[in-house]
């Protein structure tokens, strides 16, 4: 099935997952979606990803292992996703957004990369804000 905007369905699947307290979920991968992943480990957000190969499907999974912590309580709170299809939302290093005051991240496409606002003020680059994770 074809899907317009594939990471708004990776933070849809992630959400939902999150949601039933489920401990993986599998989206059908894309560097992107791996970049936005590797990101989201770095962060603390998922426990870890991997990329499966399914027999008899031509494209590869990811496997995104969710975290939990005490008393069953997700880790990830929230998923935005910001820049859409049909409004990209781009910003300077001067404009890269604080998400709840610092206690969430922003992921940013730059031109080095998948990366988290942070990190994009910290090599002056700007870029096309993906997503809210908090």
């Amino acid at each position: 099935m074809s899907v317009s905007d594939p990471i708004a369905d990776m933070l849809t699947r992630i959400r939902n997952a999150v949601t039933a307290r489920h401990e993986a979920v599998f989206i059908p991968a894309s560097r992107m979606k791996v970049s936005i992943a590797r990101v989201l480990k770095e962060e603390g957000f998922i426990r870890d990803y991997a990329i499966v190969q399914d027999e008899g499907r031509p494209q590869p999974n990811l496997k995104v292992e969710l975290s939990y912590g005490g008393r069953r309580q997700p880790v990830l709170n929230g998923l935005q996703r910001v820049s859409k299809p049909g409004l990209r939302v781009y910003v300077q290093r001067r404009e890269i957004p604080r998400v709840y005051g610092g206690l969430g991240i922003a992921i940013l496409s730059t031109p080095k990369g998948v990366m988290t606002g942070q990190e994009a003020s910290r090599h002056e680059v700007g870029g096309e804000v993906l997503c809210y994770v908090w």
